[in-house]
């Protein structure tokens, strides 16, 4: 089946229109959508997180993997629990294993985290919290801030540079294996303007999720990309669900916010977590499809090793687009038809939600 990519405009104006709709009678339609995906994944099990002897590797003792989606690490010893992570394999549009949700790594859990990431081979790591909120630990520092080199169980994790955007800091770290030749540069994005509790500006976190989702279409997907709050389903869920539309968008496919939370609440619970954060999916998309934080890479510039820790590590700067964002801005806006190769892709983004945006589109 060939999808016909629809004009960005197009997708806007129903998008918003069906925003205007949920938002009549004081958010009654979205306030419904919500509660119905209360039960989604209720039935599923989480053993391996109840068990005993993994209690104490849980941030929270409320939010556990499920078990038939949880990552499994090698096992390190005699005992098969040391396979025991809090991470969930969620789809992303191209497979069931496009990212990982985690949550914020604890002391006793930062070498099993990085063995995490090296074992299923992640170059990009998003982190959507600040370390501390007040005098609470939201996610314990598990890199260093600055150009140093420290080790977590076997792996090797040395920070090679760090840059400053708008309201974010990407670092490049050099990972290995200790006594090991070979490494890995993995990309991590810390994004600390995000609260505990509430939302982010919406236009900053489009500028910021544009920036990782263009990074992810320009690298080959060698592994999952970790995505983590401190739970790792509220933000990051928010996170997930906003990129993975955003792709939709992108490639003129239609988005379903309410099909996409529904399947990553198959794979994580309380994926987008309160009915604030499932509104302002739509907020998001609304703008970002209007151009109100158009794409394009930001500009950075070195931020050194002075930037302050948790809630005090808040970055300001300025926006610049260089001239490939101008590129692409132009590109889209030709609709130029989709080759076959990009048929495909379009394909593997709609595998999860092609019920639902089917039915919205009999002309496919």
């Amino acid at each position: 089946m060939r999808v016909q990519p629809l004009p960005r405009a197009q997708i806007l104006e129903e998008l918003n229109l069906r925003c205007q709709a949920l938002a009549a009678n004081y958010n009654r339609g979205f306030k419904q959508e919500f509660e119905e995906l209360n039960e989604v994944g209720r039935d599923l099990s989480t053993r391996a997180g109840e068990s005993d002897v993994n209690r104490e590797k849980n941030r929270y003792p409320c939010i556990l993997p499920y078990d038939h989606c949880r990552v499994r690490l090698s096992v390190h010893t005699i005992h098969p629990q040391t396979d025991y992570i809090n991470a969930s394999f969620v789809p992303g549009g191209g497979s069931e294993r496009d990212f990982i949700c985690t949550q914020g790594p604890l002391p006793n859990t930062m070498a099993d985290f990085w063995r995490m990431v090296w074992e299923q081979n992640v170059r990009i790591i998003v982190m959507v919290t600040a370390l501390r909120y007040k005098d609470i630990v939201l996610c314990d520092k598990y890199w260093p801030l600055e150009p140093r080199t420290v080790y977590h169980g076997l792996i090797q994790v040395t920070t090679v540079t760090r840059k400053q955007g708008p309201d974010y800091f990407i670092t490049t770290i050099n990972l290995r294996q200790r006594d090991c030749p070979t490494d890995r540069i993995i990309t991590h994005y810390y994004y600390p303007s995000w609260p505990d509790r509430g939302t982010p500006s919406p236009s900053s976190l489009c500028g910021f999720t544009e920036h990782v989702r263009q990074h992810l279409e320009a690298i080959p997907r060698l592994g999952p990309t970790v995505v983590h709050c401190s739970a790792g389903v509220g933000r990051s869920g928010t996170f997930v669900a906003l990129l993975w539309l955003m792709q939709l968008c992108a490639r003129g496919i239609r988005p379903d916010v309410r099909a996409a939370v529904e399947d990553l609440r198959l794979h994580r619970m309380c994926m987008v977590q309160t009915l604030e954060q499932y509104m302002f999916v739509h907020q998001c998309l609304l703008l970002w499809l209007s151009g109100g934080a158009s794409a394009g890479s930001p500009q950075t510039r070195g931020a050194g090793s002075n930037a302050n820790q948790g809630t005090q590590d808040q970055p300001h700067g300025s926006s610049g687009r260089g001239a490939r964002a101008g590129r692409r801005r132009h590109h889209r806006q030709r609709q130029t038809p989709p080759s076959d190769q990009q048929q495909n892709t379009i394909q593997n983004l709609l595998r999860r939600l092609l019920p639902s945006s089917s039915s919205l589109n009999p002309a496919s």
